[in-house]
């Protein structure tokens, strides 16, 4: 069994200090117990966490086929008017936290992309941050660049280290944890020497069974543990100012992904878990470019919050083709990056100033969720969260932010 341990304690989301460091490791699962108590701090904190297995939101409506094309979803959010207000990301670094992109791929496709090379970082040294073979991150940066062509991308490969034991999973949390310390160094660097002056952070993975995680009850879960140190770790980059949008998942209950088998004791348990239900991310389902909610996209509440997803964003629809000729750019692996396109496109024109308490991540994401379209009369719902992602009143955001 993989774990994680940290040095120090917090209360619920609070943030991870500087005195906080982690080392990765395997157990056996039957030393567990031992092992737990062995390393608890001198109050009896458990300093033990689950490493858990996460991997990429694909659908497994594979051959359902595409709902329009990026043209279309383009037009949907508007992206001839935020061109003409100038909300196009200019200014804002979207880091695709993922298996990695392609730029190459992606100029072939007919973006002309900025890359942040220097401030990329790689989990396996034999993919080069912005070469990564084309697939899942490739198509997450395509469809950044949909509402903001003019982000700067930095390229975060990180699920790429399989354990052995698990062959359907393909990262685990340590490794993320290196790339969201990275991004907190950079956040905590001034604007100016850093090269943006806000960050999204746009993540399209999540656990899909608590067998990847600890047991319930045990002090190091990660499912449902505000104290996991990446839960922390999220807190810390948002109260530094970073914008953090995750996928709600793909264990809808229409075609579930193979992965998502049901949870024992409880079939119908297959909530939005870990950092993907944090109360500080924005959580966003999908829905195809007829305004339904795809079959896949895992449905509320949250582990950790209740209302998720905060949103849902358009997939499923024919675009970077990088899953093959064809194919549509699917799962909520696509809504996620969606939406923090729309995020860094609205940061082009509110850009994040620690001073300004208007330009927060939480005021951000509220500002979505009170703009969002709204598909039913209840005001959240376990489907679209608050609605469906919306840019028509950006140009009177001002007197909000």
């Amino acid at each position: 069994m993989s774990f994680a341990g940290v040095a120090t304690m917090a209360p619920p989301f609070e943030s991870v200090g500087a005195d906080a460091f982690v080392i990765r490791g395997v157990i056996d699962e039957a030393d567990l117990d031992r092992v737990v108590k062995r390393v608890q701090d001198a109050t009896g904190q458990n300093r033990v966490f689950a490493d858990a297995g996460v991997d990429t939101t694909l659908t497994t409506c594979i051959h359902t086929p595409p709902v329009g094309t990026h043209d279309d979803v383009r037009r949907e959010l508007g992206a001839a008017e935020l061109e003409r207000r100038e909300m196009t990301g200019r200014g804002v670094a979207v880091a695709i936290v993922d298996t990695g992109f392609n730029v190459a791929y992606l100029r072939q496709r007919g973006h002309a992309p900025h890359f942040d090379a220097a401030g990329s970082w790689s989990a396996e040294p034999t993919v080069s941050p912005g070469q990564a073979r084309v697939g899942h991150g490739t198509m997450c940066a395509h469809s950044v660049l949909l509402a903001a062509p003019e982000a700067l991308l930095i390229d975060f490969p990180v699920l790429l280290h399989q354990p052995a034991t698990t062959p359907l999973i393909k990262g685990i949390l340590s490794d993320v944890i290196i790339a969201y310390n990275k991004l907190l160094q950079m956040m905590e660097t001034q604007a100016d020497a850093r090269g943006f002056h806000s960050l999204v952070i746009s993540n399209s993975w999540g656990m899909y069974h608590p067998t990847w995680d600890f047991p319930p009850g045990n002090p190091g879960r990660y499912f449902d543990n505000p104290m996991h140190p990446f839960n922390r770790l999220v807190s810390s980059l948002a109260s530094a100012g970073a914008d953090i949008v995750f996928a709600a998942g793909n264990c809808g209950p229409a075609c579930p992904d193979r992965r998502c088998q049901p949870i024992p004791g409880d079939v119908a348990d297959r909530r939005i878990s870990g950092a993907n239900s944090h109360p500080e991310v924005l959580c966003v389902g999908g829905v195809d470019l007829r305004g339904a909610a795809v079959g896949y996209s895992t449905r509320g509440p949250g582990a950790l919050q209740y209302d998720k997803p905060d949103l849902a964003a358009y997939t499923h629809f024919l675009g970077s083709e990088a899953l093959g000729a064809g194919r549509p750019d699917l799962g909520t692996s696509t809504a996620c990056p969606v939406a923090s396109g729309v995020v860094a496109a609205l940061r082009s024109s509110f850009p994040y100033q620690s001073s300004n308490p208007r330009r927060t991540p939480a005021r951000i994401a509220q500002y979505l969720r009170d703009t969002a379209s709204n598909p039913l009369p209840s005001r959240w719902n376990a489907d679209f969260g608050y609605g469906i992602v919306d840019t028509s009143q950006f140009d009177s955001a001002g007197n909000v932010l």
